[in-house]
């Protein structure tokens, strides 16, 4: 395992995408455990894009315009529903007295996974991005399983806190209707915004 690969992964992972929004808007609106939770649904999400990186099904992906633009746009599809859901008071990320809150973990864990496995560009990142790091003759299977294995317990990792962050301020902001109403509407608009990204994405 590089050196070299561990940095990239880092600044690969924490720079603030889907995964990161939501995990910040778990922890604020239910706490700490969701925010985990939402961490751990974020990371299963990615495992799709990379199994198809490692058995090459990335290639069919990159290289049909169609099969990209429908994963593409159910993805749009559902991060507009993401958006809709911020900006309602009662929606999937409406705010809880405590962890357990409204919403199930089981919820919780399944919108992190539909926000990454309906993002075609991962798939395309892992097929380009796994292999630069495979030493010359290694089993390059089993190398792009282990990088694989560290990329998604970095990615946790730093999710969770992000998410355990959010929480820490949660009552500092869940006290005051006027602060929840404006981050409603900027989680709202991040992923509104995030939805026109990917919207204009090429292969």
């Amino acid at each position: 395992m590089s050196t070299e690969f561990l940095i990239t992964t880092l600044i690969v992972v924490a720079t603030p995408g889907t995964g990161v929004l939501y995990t910040l808007a778990a922890g604020l609106a239910r706490g700490a455990r969701a925010s985990v939770v939402a961490a751990f649904g974020c990371t299963l999400g990615i495992v799709p894009h990379m199994l198809a990186a490692i058995t090459g099904l990335a290639a069919l992906l990159h290289t049909s315009a169609m099969a990209f633009q429908l994963l593409k746009y159910v993805g749009v599809a559902y991060l507009l529903w993401m958006a809709w859901s911020a900006f309602r008071e009662h929606g999937a990320l409406a705010v809880a007295e405590d962890d357990r809150g409204p919403v199930s973990d089981v919820r919780v864990v399944v919108s992190g996974v539909l926000l990454n496995i309906l993002n075609p560009k991962l798939t395309i990142f892992f097929f380009a991005f796994l292999p630069q790091f495979v030493d010359a003759g290694a089993d390059a299977t089993l190398a792009m399983v282990e990088l694989s294995a560290v990329f998604m317990l970095v990615t946790f990792a730093i999710f969770a806190v992000y998410g355990v962050f959010a929480a820490a301020v949660r009552a500092h902001v869940i006290s005051r209707p006027g602060v929840m109403a404006w981050m409603r509407r900027t989680f709202g608009a991040a992923f509104v915004a995030l939805a026109g990204r990917l919207a204009l994405a090429e292969r």
